[in-house]
């Protein structure tokens, strides 16, 4: 009996011996264990808060917590507590004033406009002005040369009859011709004088008439360009109001724009389609100030991803494109870390984005997306419900596992271009 029981015993032990020895031989998939919780890939599509960009007061809220909303649907209505906009008629009244600025403006566009017609008008009567002056001078010029040649044939005539005076003088004294033909010779020499001096006279007179008309020419530029330089000046001041209600409509323009867009901050819209979660100032007739959050809404979500934080050690392990195995929470699994296959309730992710700044816990963050042709993630999933993750690395057998985690060395891992390869040994 007793002969029996040992080899019985002996039997098991060889037995349990031998699968310990299996055991060790069998492939173990190294995996760095990690935790985390759920987000989104999109920035946009996570928790956010609906802040007021305005201070003001609440006057009406019309959604409770809990409540599904769409981009655009009003969540909350608030007023003014500054009293600089406290005139229900802000708006019109600017308009007036900008009605009034713009018609200022083309009453000086028109006063410009009015004054360069005037200078052009001068400048063509400058320009007619002078070219009559100008004709006036040049008749004048014509006639001084005309009584220049009268002058020199009155001289002419007058030296020619004088000589035939004196000579009629001598022959009368001979007694050759009568007194009554030196009488007629004298009469001639004293007609030609009459007409050298009438010549004389001529000429003096156009010089006269040449001078009063070059000072005249003068005298017309100058009166003219007077009243064009003072136009001018009525132009520049014109131009330098014109300017200035410009800039006084330009500010006008900015505070009716900003106007505007505050009246259209009256109503706290939501952003997005999704739920309000919460809402952090719920009586009325609270002040809020500007850029205070009021509620918090969660986005609907396409993209959803697990956040995980991993030691700095384990960071070299891991790559874009690395295989994930992840446990939510709330959803039941059995989990052999070493065996991927045969545990129960687990998900495929894939890793998508790597930090390389170290986060406020002392930990670098990754980003684990659902892997492509693999079980679909529950649909009940939760922004910010928490997650295990096991990062599988290299597939060694149990006793290699075991003697590194005695000795404190490192796991091994492969590359994801090895992978694809064949290359993992």
């Amino acid at each position: 009996m007793r002969l029996g029981t040992i080899r019985r015993f002996s039997r098991v032990l060889f037995f349990f011996l031998g699968l310990g020895i299996v055991l060790l031989f069998m492939p173990w998939t190294q995996n760095v264990f990690m935790q985390g919780n759920l987000t989104t890939l999109e920035p946009e599509t996570r928790p956010q808060e609906i802040q007021s960009v305005i201070e003001g007061k609440i006057d009406h809220w019309y959604v409770r917590e809990g409540m599904l909303v769409q981009k655009g649907d009003t969540i909350a209505r608030i007023s003014e507590i500054k009293d600089q906009y406290w005139d229900p008629f802000l708006l019109e009244r600017t308009e007036e004033q900008l009605q009034a600025k713009h018609n200022s403006t083309k009453a000086y566009q028109n006063k410009i406009d009015a004054l360069e017609r005037q200078i052009a008008a001068l400048r063509q009567n400058l320009k007619l002005k002078t070219q009559q002056t100008r004709r006036k001078i040049e008749q004048i010029h014509y006639k001084l040369s005309t009584d220049s040649a009268a002058i020199e044939a009155a001289r002419t005539d007058y030296s020619n009859f004088k000589a035939q005076y004196e000579r009629g003088g001598e022959l009368y004294k001979q007694n050759l011709i009568s007194k009554t033909e030196l009488e007629s010779r004298q009469n001639k020499m004293q007609s030609a004088m009459a007409k050298l001096n009438k010549a004389e006279n001529d000429f003096a007179i156009s010089q006269n008439e040449f001078l009063i008309s070059e000072v005249e020419l003068n005298t017309i530029e100058a009166e003219y360009l007077e009243k064009i330089f003072k136009i001018q000046s009525e132009i520049q001041t014109a131009v330098s109001d014109l300017s200035k209600v410009n800039e006084e409509l330009s500010k006008l323009n900015n505070a009716y724009s900003n106007y505007v867009i505050r009246a259209g901050n009256y109503f706290i819209l939501a952003p997005q389609d999704g739920q309000i979660v919460r809402i952090h100032r719920a009586g009325l007739g609270e002040n809020v100030k500007a850029g205070e959050a009021l509620a918090s809404i969660t986005p609907e979500v396409h993209d959803m991803a697990v956040a995980f934080y991993i030691q700095a050690v384990d960071l070299p392990l891991f790559e874009i494109g690395r295989s994930v195995r992840i446990q939510f929470d709330g959803w039941p699994s059995v989990v052999f870390s070493g065996w991927p296959g045969t545990s129960f309730g687990t998900f495929g992710g894939t890793v998508k984005v790597i930090d390389n700044n170290i986060s406020p816990n002392g930990r670098y963050r990754i980003l684990v997306s659902p892997s492509e042709n693999t079980e679909k993630w529950p649909e009940l999933l939760a922004i910010g419900g928490g997650a295990k993750g096991y990062a599988l690395l290299k597939d060694v057998p149990v006793w290699y596992e075991l003697w590194r985690r005695l000795n404190g060395f490192p796991p091994e891992f492969y590359r994801i271009e090895d992978s694809e390869k064949g290359n993992i040994k």
